[in-house]
């Protein structure tokens, strides 16, 4: 016996995928972190981001110790602590980000930073 629709439409192309909305705690020091983030990340500053973390044989998914290390700026890691918990997961799942899209030849270039191992 097949059984009928009872009558409602469920729209399944995006019922799964919807992201809640995110409250930031700390409006103005999560734009300043995310700003340091972007910054790093910029097309023209990427390459010595990455030549300094090489130096200082730090792992580019290690977010906490590059900022302490002040790679992304003095002031971040101070900044990033004064957070919320919330607001410190968006940061890192922002920098996890922004890491993936740097170019895949820079990526190449500078393998170890960006190894597992």
């Amino acid at each position: 016996m097949a059984q009928t629709n009872s009558g409602y439409q469920v729209d399944r192309s995006t019922a799964l995928y919807e992201r809640p909305a995110v409250v930031i705690g700390d409006a103005a020091t999560f734009a300043a972190v995310k700003g340091a983030i972007d910054g790093k990340f910029a097309a023209s500053n990427v390459e010595g981001f990455l030549k300094s973390l090489e130096r200082s044989h730090l792992r580019i998914r290690e977010f906490e110790a590059v900022a302490k290390a002040g790679k992304l700026g003095s002031e971040t890691a101070a900044q990033y602590a004064k957070l919320p918990v919330g607001d410190q997961a968006l940061v890192r799942e922002l920098y996890l980000a922004s890491l993936e899209k740097v170019e895949i030849t820079l990526r190449d270039k500078y393998f170890k930073l960006y190894a597992y191992y």
